[in-house]
């Protein structure tokens, strides 16, 4: 009864005139900085901040709450469209959306990813309002030791179900845990592989790497084809609505991923993007025969990934305000603005400022029909893109790419970096090596490190704590029978006998 009485005060506060033009506000704009590579939501956040101070607490962080969910949405739309991830949670969505785009069926692709974040979102904001406390204690049970096992977890499940090579899917994440070494030393503070180049003293940029291996790559090996056998989407787009098949084989994957998302979401330094690579890889395991291979355009491998990720940016809140703790960067500057607003973050907000509390988590649920809304009938305005011909489009991504690099340390350093990405990408499209693998590699190193460092320096270098902590030893032991099962005769033949008719 006390949660519906809540609710009652939140949605009070949420559909007051003021509020929702807000989350309006929040919602349009963070669809735009999701669409745009480049722009995320933490630079755009953090430009925004000084509007916390002209404002009240609740609106403010109704719009910049708005802003990190609508960007959710909106880093699908070039992903699918364009192979250029506008989030970096939205790289696993570019692997079978373009496919599908690349197919005509780019409308189907964006409306299960619409529709699928906008369930997720949905039961991501009823998992925060009926669940926040025992999820919350899920959480703080994971120290140093247990993010590090699970992060070895996530990267070993990459590599067995990687398509293709088990060799180069190795070697990809790799090379994607060396380049996140470059930059600053997380516990000296001197640099590293930086070659005394200032410009990497902060390591490199994942949208640089995004956009160069995914985004130029992808054109180059194009305008390497023939001009006949060049990628062209005209007159192949057809149909903006999935058919009654994609809906029977999405919404298993669209529950599969939302409650992947709920979990990981609530764990620090990773939510939207952890759920979206996990919830990939939980669909190839999942789905035994696809109608249409996984990397070929299979439907569930955008309606998964996406609810992860939705899921995952909501619930991520419940940290951040119930224990005052951050998940993610976002929520670090959300914990700035309630600090900024006079607001301690913490177990005591709920109490101390319920309209707060409870608007914020009921403004969710309206956001995210506002974005349904805004989002399903722009789907034929997106499509439109496609039907322009490829002569005029690419140099249009090429600026729009290069723009986005630039501005994000308004430094043309970047700019210079994702072309040597470029020519790195189409090095992979030629050698057939995934570049997904590499990009978790590349995110999650950094973390990796952290968590480990950390934990053997709290362990006075005792190794063993990964293995006499509970939670630890079942997550490292989940990753090394992953390892035994796929290196079993039996199973490695299935498995490569199934790639092979992916290809």
């Amino acid at each position: 009864m006390d949660l519906l009485n809540n609710l009652a005060l939140g949605f009070q506060t949420a559909l007051s005139l003021q509020n929702l033009v807000y989350a309006f506000f929040g919602a349009v704009l963070g669809t735009l900085i999701g669409v745009l590579p480049g722009l995320g939501p933490v630079a755009t956040i953090a430009m925004l901040l000084p509007s916390v101070y002209t404002l009240d607490a609740t609106p403010a962080l109704i719009m910049l709450a708005g802003i990190y969910y609508g960007a959710q949405y909106g880093g699908s739309t070039t992903a699918i469209l364009i192979n250029v991830p506008g989030e970096s949670s939205s790289v696993v969505t570019a692997i079978d959306g373009y496919q599908m785009a690349r197919q005509g069926r780019a409308g189907p692709a964006l409306a299960a990813a619409g529709l699928g974040s906008f369930f997720a979102g949905c039961v991501g904001t009823i998992i925060i309002a009926a669940f926040a406390a025992p999820l919350t204690e899920l959480a703080a049970r994971f120290g140093s030791a247990e993010y590090f096992s699970l992060m070895v977890l996530g990267l070993v499940g990459a590599v067995v179900l990687a398509s293709g090579s088990l060799l180069k899917a190795i070697a990809m994440i790799v090379l994607g845990l060396l380049l996140g070494q470059v930059g600053t030393d997380v516990i000296s503070g001197s640099a590293r592989y930086a070659f005394d180049i200032p410009d990497l003293a902060d390591g490199i940029g994942f949208v640089v790497i995004a956009m160069g291996v995914f985004g130029f790559g992808e054109i180059i090996a194009n305008l390497g084809q023939p001009e006949e056998h060049r990628e062209t989407f005209v007159k192949e787009v057809k149909g903006l609505w999935p058919t009654r098949e994609d809906f029977k084989e999405a919404w298993p994957s669209v529950v599969r991923g939302t409650a992947l998302g709920s979990i990981l979401g609530v764990l620090p330094g990773g939510g939207a993007l952890l759920a979206s690579f996990a919830a990939y890889t939980l669909e190839k395991k999942a789905v035994r025969r696809p109608r249409v291979p996984f990397g070929k355009g299979a439907i569930q491998g955008v309606a998964g990934p996406e609810s992860a990720n939705n899921a995952g940016a909501q619930t991520s809140f419940i940290p951040m305000l119930t224990l005052g703790i951050p998940p993610n960067a976002v929520m670090a500057l959300m914990v700035g603005a309630m600090t900024i607003k006079g607001i301690q973050p913490g177990p005591q907000v709920m109490a101390s400022n319920p309209e707060l509390f409870w608007g914020l988590i009921a403004s969710m649920w309206v956001g995210n029909l506002m974005l349904i809304v805004l989002n399903l009938p722009l789907i034929g305005i997106w499509i439109k893109l496609l039907t322009v011909p490829y002569r005029f489009l690419f140099p249009a991504i090429v600026v729009f790419c290069c723009i986005g690099a630039y501005t994000l340390n308004n430094n043309s350093f970047d700019v210079y970096l994702t072309a040597v990405f470029a020519l790195l990408g189409y090095v992979f499209y030629k050698l057939s090596c995934e570049p997904a693998p590499l990009l978790l590699g590349f995110i999650l190193g950094p973390m990796m490190e952290e968590n480990l460092r950390r934990a053997l320096l709290l362990a006075r270098g005792d190794w063993s704590t990964f293995l006499t902590r509970p939670l630890s030893a079942g997550l490292l032991i989940a990753a090394a029978l992953m390892i035994v099962v796929v290196m079993l005769p039996s199973i490695k033949s299935k498995r490569e006998e199934a790639f092979q008719e992916e290809t």
